[in-house]
């Protein structure tokens, strides 16, 4: 995601701009951990939705200020500081996932009264001014600038990402993290399979004795944990797809923004935040939708672009659901399967486009 925003390549770029990038991203890594993953992760909302409305008032209004020239003004919100070192969630949320991982081994009892998952899992949770901690964050957003930089230099095909780099960051900084700090990368499922939640629905406790994998700390945790109680059932889910991919889908048609949809679904979160119940989680819904509708409008006129955005947003929402069950419900941290849909999807969208399938790749 974002690239076009972005991306200043690692290599050759000089001493000074990679040195205000990785120090920014030290303090960006370290604010998420401050603030926790998901605050940290609205406040990407916020600025990306500020970023994107003045994109639409620059392409309204024309070039107002030349001297800052057109567009440039909203690409600097949105790249710079919304995806970009402050917020950006390769940094930001990633670096308050990490602080997660390593307070759930370091500090058990820090956990809040009522959590029902492992405490590796709180992405609610700020950690304030905890030194090590912060530390732990300021690390992992070093980290995020480097794999994000890296793979969008990489993974290009004939100008084309090969797929979100930013997202594709999200999950490898998540790994890593269960990596370092001692969790595994998957964990063992409590039922049939890994796809199966029904242990969830009966309750199932996890016992200690489940192959070495489950920490003391953890006996007695759910066996299967979804992402979202309230969003895992395979008709809920593709509804809630449909609806946010039509929406993100509208959005780009009426504004030309790719990434207002998900900027207004990154700041539904704080409702979330805030302990309302059933709030669906819908960036990676609305973001993929949008993108349906950039590459079906060419060749099919607006309105089956809307349909195709529906269509996209629910594709979207069924693969966060299907690695959310994977790589997020059996083991101990938080893998996001939001960033994980957003990868895959593009992936798909930027081959397509690669073969000629596609008329463009939407924004990689």
């Amino acid at each position: 995601m974002y690239e076009t925003l972005l991306q200043v390549p690692i290599i050759g770029m000089e001493w000074e701009q990679f040195a205000l990038l990785l120090i920014t991203a030290l303090a960006g890594g370290a604010f998420g951990a401050a603030l926790g993953a998901l605050p940290a992760f609205i406040f990407t909302g916020f600025v990306v939705f500020l970023g994107e409305g003045l994109a639409v008032l620059e392409r309204q209004v024309g070039a107002a200020t030349p001297e800052i020239g057109s567009g440039e003004l909203a690409a600097g919100v949105t790249g710079v500081i919304g995806f970009g070192a402050v917020t950006g969630p390769h940094i930001a949320f990633a670096g308050g996932v990490a602080a997660s991982a390593y307070a759930g081994k370091k500090y058990p009892e820090m956990e809040p009264e009522g959590w029902d998952y492992h405490f590796g899992k709180n992405i609610l949770y700020a950690f304030g001014t905890k030194p090590d901690i912060l530390a732990v964050g300021a690390v992992f957003g070093v980290v995020g600038v480097i794999i994000n930089q890296l793979s969008a230099a990489v993974l290009v095909v004939g100008g084309t990402g090969l797929t979100d780099s930013i997202a594709l960051t999200v999950v490898a900084s998540a790994f890593l993290a269960r990596i370092v700090f001692g969790y595994p990368l998957i964990g063992k499922s409590a039922g049939g399979s890994l796809l199966d939640m029904s242990p969830f629905e009966r309750e199932e406790p996890r016992m200690a004795t489940d192959g070495g994998e489950v920490p003391e700390e953890h006996a007695g945790r759910l066996a299967t944990e979804p992402w979202l109680p309230q969003q895992y059932k395979w008709s809920g889910v593709t509804a809630i797809g449909l609806v946010g991919g039509i929406l993100g889908g509208y959005i780009w048609i009426q504004t030309g923004s790719i990434f207002m949809g998900y900027a207004i679904s990154a700041m539904s979160l704080l409702f979330l935040q805030l302990g309302v119940e059933k709030i669906p989680v819908t960036h990676h819904i609305t973001l993929i939708g949008a993108v349906g509708a950039v590459v079906v409008d060419p060749v099919a006129g607006s309105v089956v672009a809307l349909l195709a955005a529906g269509v996209f947003g629910a594709v979207s929402g069924l693969l966060g659901e299907v690695t959310q069950r994977i790589f997020y419900a059996h083991s101990g941290t938080h893998v996001d399967p939001p960033a994980m849909a957003i990868a895959l999807s593009m992936v798909v969208v930027a081959v397509l486009a690669i073969l000629g399938v596609l008329p463009n790749a939407g924004y990689v």
